[in-house]
């Protein structure tokens, strides 16, 4: 996996917390280990999808909400496929996806019991 990391680290240009953390961008930090997903993209969209649904809570759209979040971590992960110096890799598409479905089932679970 360090090998892994080092041969896709020359192609991940542009790491703005690489900048700020170690002054390189072309560094990117790794939060936790990654098992099976990509923890990094595990904690980003289930932190964007926290945000979704703190903000839309309250309304009737929360369904659309989810596959709203569902579709766009697809989406997004297959614009790699396109852009430059970047890789579509299935362990960040997984991670996308686990983190929109992890705080989609606590959320149903606590409007469930509370």
């Amino acid at each position: 996996l360090s090998h892994y990391k080092e041969n896709t680290q020359k192609y991940c240009l542009g790491s703005i917390f690489g900048y700020f953390l170690y002054n390189d961008l072309n560094i990117q930090p790794q939060i936790t280990r990654d098992f099976i997903i990509s923890s990094n993209h595990f904690y980003a969209f289930a932190l964007l999808s926290f945000f979704g649904f703190f903000a839309y809570h309250k309304t009737k759209n929360l369904n659309f909400l989810s596959l709203y979040l569902i579709f766009l971590s697809i989406i997004l992960e297959f614009f790699h496929l396109i852009i430059p110096n970047r890789g579509f890799e299935f362990s960040d598409l997984f991670g996308n996806l686990a983190g929109v479905i992890f705080v989609v089932i606590i959320y149903k679970v606590i409007s469930r019991y509370a």
